[in-house]
C-alpha cells in the first residue's frame, strides 16, 4: 500500500527530478514503506503540543504560494483527534492573506520545527476557517484564557498525510527557556 504522503507529493514532475538526480530508487522504497502517515500517533501529538509556532503555506488565486508563521503559547495548536488539529486565530495585521487563500483552495502544508533537537514534521492538510462566534463549543476547545487577544476565527485542519524529515542540515537554535534549562543542567 503506497504511503499517503508520497502519493500527494511525488507527482510525475517530482519523479522525473528524482530520476534525473539519481534518487528515484530511494524514493520508490519510501513510497512502499508500510507506515500509517495519515493519522497522528502519540509521538506526533506530543511533538505538536510542545511547539509554540509553525509555518503554514497556502496558495492564492493566481497560483503564488504564501508562507506564514503562526505562533502562540506552547500547545496553542490543539490535537483534537488523530486526524484533526485546530487553533484560535487572533486578530493580527488584518491583511487576511492566508484566510483569503483558503477560501480559494483549502489545501495547506504545515511545517513544524524543533531546532534544539533537530527535528521537523511536515503535514499536508485541508483547512476550514470558522467564525469563532458561530462555533462556541469548538472555541472552548482551542482558547487559552490566559492569552489575551481577540479571537476572530477557529482554524481546523483535517490531516491528509505527514512525514518526519531527517535532521540533516538543521542548525540547532534555542529559545530563551531552553537555554536556561541547558545552563542549569550544565551547572548541576
Amino acid at each position: 500500500m503506497p504511503r499517503k504522503y508520497t502519493e500527494l507529493t511525488f507527482t510525475e514532475s517530482v519523479k522525473q527530478a528524482q530520476s534525473r538526480y539519481g534518487a528515484r530508487s530511494q524514493a520508490a522504497r519510501m513510497e512502499e514503506m508500510d507506515v500509517v502517515d495519515d493519522r497522528l500517533s502519540e509521538r506526533e501529538a506530543v511533538f505538536i503540543h510542545q511547539r509554540d509556532g509553525f509555518y503554514m503555506a497556502t496558495v492564492g488565486d493566481d497560483g503564488w504560494p504564501y508562507m506564514q508563521f503562526r505562533g502562540g503559547p506552547r500547545g496553542f495548536l490543539k490535537v483534537l483527534d488523530d486526524r484533526t488539529l485546530a487553533f484560535a486565530d487572533f486578530r493580527g495585521n488584518r491583511q487576511y492573506i492566508s484566510t483569503g487563500n483558503l477560501a480559494h483552495d483549502d489545501r495547506v502544508s504545515l511545517f513544524f520545527m524543533d531546532y534544539a533537537n533537530r527535528r521537523r514534521l511536515k503535514i499536508m492538510a485541508r483547512a476550514n476557517v470558522l467564525d469563532a462566534e458561530e462555533h462556541p463549543e469548538l472555541l472552548q476547545q482551542v482558547e487559552d484564557p490566559t492569552y489575551r487577544a481577540r479571537i476572530e476565527r477557529v482554524v481546523v485542519y483535517t490531516i491528509e498525510a505527514f512525514d518526519w524529515n531527517c535532521p540533516q542540515h538543521i542548525t540547532p537554535r534555542y529559545a530563551l527557556g531552553e537555554l536556561a534549562m541547558l545552563e542549569q543542567t550544565a551547572m548541576a
